[in-house]
């Protein structure tokens, strides 16, 4: 129990910094827990999680139903979801199989992460924001703070701190990393 609520501490702190510039104060961190649909989707998520650990299979199955349908959000059974990821617009998102995600990656909405069972699901790691639209399928990594633009398809790994845009996405680095 200690660590369910430690989590979701941690995710309306990491969550308020997203979405306030890097503030988080008592109120900012409030508004967020009792407004946000995107705060809304971590807690059940973070509740389901819980429910695994706790070997309460039709509890996590009952949350997830529920973080669907009122949330619009389908978040895969085994899928990892690190502290503080923000959904900005949670609708429409599909986060499939045991695919891994880092700590605060931002979702722009309508987002779908992996495919079919046999193919395998991606790991994105820290700091990537995923643009609205945005599709990143099979096995693959997304590095560390790169940035994936608006209804691109990722089909390869993205090396840390590029930008992939496109359909299928072409990779480039980022121009706003290392003063270049």
């Amino acid at each position: 129990m200690r660590r369910l609520v430690q989590a979701l501490q941690e995710d309306a702190l990491e969550a308020t910094r997203s979405e306030h510039h890097g503030h988080a104060g008592p109120k900012a961190v409030a508004s967020m827990v009792l407004t946000s649909d995107g705060y809304r989707v971590l807690a059940l998520q973070r509740l389901r999680e819980a429910a695994r650990g706790l070997g309460i299979p039709l509890g996590n199955h009952a949350l997830r139903v529920a973080q669907t349908a009122l949330l619009g959000v389908e978040i895969g059974k085994d899928v990892q979801l690190g502290t503080g990821v923000y959904f900005v617009h949670s609708l429409g998102t599909v986060i499939g199989g045991d695919a891994k995600i880092g700590n605060r990656v931002r979702f722009y909405g309508n987002n779908t992460v992996g495919t079919a069972k046999d193919d395998g699901y991606p790991t994105i790691e820290d700091d990537v924001w995923v643009g609205a639209g945005a599709r990143i399928l099979g096995p693959i990594t997304i590095g560390a703070r790169s940035r994936i633009g608006a209804n691109a398809v990722v089909l390869q790994d993205v090396p840390p701190d590029s930008v992939a845009v496109g359909i299928p996405a072409r990779i480039f680095p980022r121009r706003d990393v290392d003063g270049q």
